[in-house]
């Protein structure tokens, strides 16, 4: 993965470029940025300029072969760790165990995010984590000398999936690192990494990718013309992952449409109608059938289509991206019932009911209860 491969972020690359060429790279660094906004793709940049000593802006004028290795993800002094789930024994496993969809995933999208990650994976109901016996891994990997001689790198990838232990076990080893050892730590909530980790790593925040940038890429990579790839720039929000995905025919955003216009239209007749709040139990129990990741990404799209309805209640149409395609459903008619006084609830029962979902809580209470609240906010003068 080149620099120049990499969308945006010019801020953070002349930065790396320049530590690294002057010898002042921190032992342990923090990215911090939003799904699609290319931390991961940096991790591995700026690993691929530090081990192949690299010289240019291109990453083009250092070790060929290293680069190559690079390309193909098979540097013996680039590590990767990143969430995974316990075999079907239920005993845990180490990331080298599915490096095989490691790779495979990357060489398809270097943007790829967790959903992706665990869909490859196939984990179902299951969540990814980093578990205990893969910090004593990384301990041991580490202690071994570098292979090329050179610097050794660590990209922890959704470093906020570490559990307690784990985060505790590397402490030690962030604290102290082996001589020539690199740590690059990537999250995209800051806040769920434990303050000793956070407070022992320089952090760096990555913003959203400008829509130039995103439809300019759209147009090299999928050949759209201008329009409609500025369309699907401004739709994706500066996340690349997802702008990828909009030029694809997305059959799951359609699902979602339907299970979103089912709930609301179902909590609209609930109000004084009793059997309507059966309807509101029996999607709950649809949507608590599905994996937890999926239930988490249906919610998201739920907050997204709200805050488009509020953006059309106050009448800016030229943020306003979403077309539902449901029969005798439309935005413009719903946009009166999402205002000022119902939204901050609306959105913080479905962001609880994101955390209560993420934290293995029963997903039919769950959102059976969020759905009985919603009836009373839509209504909300």
């Amino acid at each position: 993965m080149q620099f120049s491969e990499i969308l945006g972020q010019e801020a953070i690359k002349s930065h790396l470029i320049q530590t690294a060429n002057e010898g002042r790279i921190p032992h342990a660094q923090l990215f911090v940025g939003p799904e699609g906004s290319g931390t991961l793709p940096m991790a591995i940049a700026y690993a691929q300029y530090i081990l192949c000593g690299n010289t240019s802006n291109e990453n083009s004028e250092g070790n060929s072969s290293c680069n190559l290795k690079f390309e193909n993800l098979v540097h013996p002094d680039l590590h990767f760790v990143y969430p995974t789930v316990t075999g079907p024994d239920g005993k845990p496993v180490l990331c080298s165990d599915f490096v095989t969809e490691w790779r495979e995933m990357l060489k398809g999208d270097m943007y790829s995010n967790l959903f992706d990650w665990h869909s490859a994976l196939g984990v179902g109901n299951k969540q990814g984590t980093i578990r205990v016996n893969e910090a004593q891994n990384i301990l041991k990997l580490l202690s071994l000398k570098a292979y090329e001689g050179g610097h050794k790198v660590m990209i922890i990838w959704m470093a906020d999936r570490m559990n307690a232990d784990a985060a505790n076990k590397l402490l030690k080893i962030i604290e102290e690192p082996p001589v020539k050892t690199i740590f690059i730590l990537i999250t995209e909530n800051e806040g769920d990494i434990i303050s000793t980790i956070r407070s022992r790593c320089q952090v760096l925040h990555f913003g959203s990718i400008a829509p130039e940038v995103i439809a300019a890429k759209l147009q090299k990579k999928k050949g759209l013309e201008i329009h409609a790839a500025m369309k699907i720039a401004h739709q994706a929000q500066g996340n690349y992952n997802r702008a990828l995905k909009l030029t694809q025919s997305n059959e799951e955003e359609i699902q979602f449409e339907q299970w979103f216009v089912q709930w609301v239209r179902a909590a609209f007749r609930a109000k004084g109608n009793a059997s309507s709040i059966l309807e509101l139990i029996t999607w709950s129990e649809t949507i608590a059938a599905l994996g937890r990741e999926t239930q988490k990404k249906f919610l998201n799209y739920c907050i997204e289509l709200f805050r488009q309805a509020l953006l059309l209640n106050y009448q800016t149409t030229e943020l306003v991206y979403m077309e539902p395609k449901i029969d005798k459903f439309k935005l413009e008619n719903f946009a009166p019932f999402v205002h000022g006084n119902n939204i901050q609830d609306i959105f913080t029962e479905l962001s609880d009911a994101m955390y209560h979902i993420e934290r293995n809580g029963n997903a039919k209470m769950i959102l059976t209860d969020m759905s009985i609240k919603l009836t009373r906010l839509i209504h909300k003068k």
